[in-house]
């Protein structure tokens, strides 16, 4: 049994009938009152994000996970297939379990936390950037560079993200997975 003072970034923790991870927090101390928590808590099993506060010493039911390194496979119309590096076997998770899953390119290692009772996975992150071929981008118009313009582009995955004018077709780039902003142009 944890409190309110446990509270960091990626811990899970079962409230109200569900298991909720971390996002956000903020401790609190006002000059008039009692201290507590304000967090943004997000739900493992359907994607809900809520914000809830805390009480000082508010005691919290942490539910123990464990992370394991999985190759993402493949996707089929109700979720993702993953391997597990070390012993090769495979595992489901549904689609509402994966944030920003168009980033995902089958061979990428993903992170997946696990429930260490009965080892249901909970949740899957992806790494903080991705290496993406541009496989369609639209032209550059001349004259607008005098600011920081961006275009359309559509990478190997099928996401859509905004570039500079300079990228095209065949270019390969680096995409932050937590936002899906362009970070910089890969020289090969």
């Amino acid at each position: 049994m944890a409190t309110s003072n446990d509270i960091r970034k990626g811990l899970c923790i079962e409230y109200s009938n569900d298991i909720y991870k971390v996002i956000e927090f903020l401790h609190v101390k006002p000059g008039k009152g009692p201290a507590f928590v304000r967090t943004k808590l997000k739900s493992v099993t359907n994607g809900k994000v809520i914000d809830n506060t805390f009480s000082a010493g508010h005691k919290i039911d942490e539910v123990k996970v464990i992370t394991r390194k999985f190759q993402y496979l493949y996707d089929d119309e109700n979720g993702f297939h993953f391997m597990n590096n070390d012993d090769f076997s495979q595992l489901y998770i549904n689609k509402e379990m994966i944030e920003n899953s168009q980033f995902m390119k089958a061979g990428e290692e993903v992170t997946i936390i696990l429930k260490e009772a009965d080892e249901t996975p909970l949740s899957a992150e992806l790494p903080q950037s991705v290496y993406l071929d541009v496989i369609e981008a639209d032209p550059g118009v001349k004259g607008n560079t005098a600011t920081n313009a961006l275009k359309n582009a559509i990478v190997e995955t099928g996401a859509r993200v905004m570039v500079p004018l300079f990228i095209e077709p065949g270019d390969r780039i680096k995409v932050n997975t937590e936002d899906g902003s362009y970070l910089e142009r890969v020289k090969e």
